[in-house]
């Protein structure tokens, strides 16, 4: 779902500023085509999760994601317990509130607070407030909707170690399910990139992210990836898809999804067009992908261990040859250098990062590049 009110200065998603009378009728319908051209990439297989990302998905009506859903079931074996997650702002709930989405079919939520400090939402140009975020919350409740996630950034412009905590603190007191806690990263063509803000220094980013971690973690909220914490039983199903390097596919402008074809056990990627004028020309053309290409083995090879290294508990040896088809002996000697460097384990079938390893995981994963 590719609008939101205003694009925020440090991202770099595909996200474009909403126009004065957005079609999102006509996006529904144009999604929909788009299905039906990827359905016999997945005949057969059921789906274990739906995620509406952006953008702002909660720009669109309950009805919206209502008649998508049904539609969805008329066409895909959707599992009855299927997680199915909306991203969401504060301060954009405008057409409905989450009990309405919740009769939609909505089970989980992913909200974008970022900060609980008024002051910090608008040094990164947030269009919410604490307000805003506080009738979020209590719409979740008055849903029924337990299992929210609340995103989180931390080493905001301007921002102390102090602030930092007082956020952690207050996600954690709105009992979500999970929590998204993430340094905020200045991306090329961004806002931020061509007048960079004032960011704290990286010795206090470090303390940041090591008090808010241990925060976290003493609530009962465990570290399962590089960002994200969960209660108990409550990790995302939808992201550990994409880091066990699952298959998914991917509809919407700028989409991009993964799929193993069944005949050939060939990993294809795809992209569809960007711009949403241009993925809306699909509706007359049906030409909706950018881009389609089949991975080479040291591209899976990559790919593979980029996902499951993000992992606290690890790559699963398993996992290897039936995502990508290749022999674990491809990679045998890589992974057994980076156990002599300290920085990997191997431990029930697993490879596991060590608590150095944990640190420098980019460093790790460099070692699988083609």
């Amino acid at each position: 779902m590719p609008w939101c009110v205003r694009k925020c200065p440090y991202c770099d998603f595909n996200s474009h500023a909403m126009p004065g009378n957005p079609p999102l009728d006509e996006y529904i319908q144009a999604l929909l085509a788009d299905l039906e051209q990827d359905l016999p990439l997945v005949w057969g297989r059921p789906v274990k999760s739906v995620y509406f990302g952006g953008g702002t998905p909660s720009l669109f009506s309950a009805d919206h994601i209502g008649a998508f859903l049904s539609a969805v079931r008329a066409r895909l074996d959707l599992s009855p317990a299927a997680e199915i997650t909306l991203e969401a702002n504060p301060g954009t709930i405008e057409h409905d509130s989450f009990p309405a989405y919740a009769n939609a079919g909505i089970n989980r939520v992913s909200l974008g607070v970022q900060s609980f400090d008024n002051e910090a939402l608008k040094r990164i140009g947030r269009i919410h407030g604490r307000d805003e975020i506080e009738q979020s919350l209590k719409s979740l409740k008055s849903a029924g909707i337990s299992n929210f996630n609340i995103d989180l950034m931390y080493a905001l412009p301007g921002q102390g170690p102090e602030q930092s905590m007082r956020d952690v603190e207050l996600a954690i007191n709105a009992h979500p399910a999970h929590i998204s806690y993430y340094h905020l990263t200045i991306e090329p063509n961004t806002a931020f990139a061509a007048q960079p803000p004032q960011l704290p220094d990286h010795d206090v980013a470090w303390d940041m992210q090591q008090t808010g971690q241990d925060l976290l973690e003493a609530a009962g909220f465990g570290q399962y990836e590089i960002s994200a914490f969960a209660q108990k039983d409550m990790h995302g199903r939808h992201n550990m898809n994409y880091w066990r390097y699952g298959d998914f596919l991917a509809i919407g402008a700028g989409a991009h999804g993964k799929i193993t074809t069944p005949a050939d056990g060939r990993v294809q990627r795809f992209s569809k067009h960007r711009h949403p004028k241009r993925y809306l020309q699909g509706l007359e053309n049906g030409d909706w992908r950018a881009e389609t290409r089949i991975l080479a083995a040291d591209e899976l090879i990559f790919e593979f261990f980029l996902n499951q290294l993000r992992l606290k508990q690890g790559v699963y040896i398993n996992d290897f040859s039936v995502r990508t088809g290749l022999s674990w002996q491809l990679v045998e000697r890589r992974v057994q250098q980076a156990v002599e460097k300290g920085v990997l384990e191997i431990h029930d079938e697993r490879v596991i990062p060590t608590t150095l390893g944990w640190k420098f995981v980019n460093d790790i994963q460099q070692m699988f590049l083609p």
